[in-house]
């Protein structure tokens, strides 16, 4: 990894905020966080985490919209999510049909968020890397149709050249590069 992590932290309750940084930073992990929906889409408009912790229950906006905004959001789209909440069962399937990748449940263990936590950002920084790879092809492939069509344009002027020339004497222009 060439830098350290960094991880969005949302939630509305302090206490939590702090908890989830005194976990996640003397491990290696950078740290953001938001108190709310609204500061949380905000943050992501400014800085690009490799993962969000997200608790689900909120004033006004719910991790659940957030979760559906990201997803919206072409630039944000693949960014992994886990939810957090206390809540059961019920929560889980809503926070996986609202886009979420994880889901964790307060109280957490914490040797199983770091894990989950490492795991989603190691696949964060693979499709990292396959963005990068595709645009150096589209580049590379862009290039190469230039290369093509440039060559075209050389064997249509050397074609034409040649109706009117001896082909020795448009050869010799050619390779003149005249």
């Amino acid at each position: 990894m060439t830098s350290d992590p960094l991880i969005l932290v949302v939630d509305d309750l302090a206490p939590n905020v702090r908890l989830l940084e005194a976990v996640l930073s003397p491990r290696g992990f950078r740290v953001a966080t938001a108190s709310s929906g609204e500061e949380a889409l905000d943050v992501l408009s400014k800085e690009y985490p490799d993962v969000v912790l997200l608790d689900i229950l909120m004033p006004g906006m719910d991790g659940y919209e957030v979760c559906r905004r990201i997803r919206e959001d072409p630039g944000t789209a693949f960014l992994p999510v886990i939810m957090i909440t206390a809540s059961g069962e019920q929560e889980k399937i809503r926070a996986i049909e609202s886009g979420a990748d994880d889901f964790v449940n307060k109280p957490f263990d914490q040797a199983e968020l770091l894990a989950r936590v490492r795991s989603l950002v190691r696949v964060k920084r693979y499709h990292d890397t396959i963005q990068q790879q595709a645009g150096e092809l589209a580049r590379w492939n862009r290039e190469l149709e230039q290369r093509v069509q440039d060559q075209i344009e050389q064997l249509d002027r050397v074609s034409r050249l040649r109706r009117f020339l001896p082909a020795q004497l448009a050869d010799l222009i050619i390779s003149s590069g005249d």
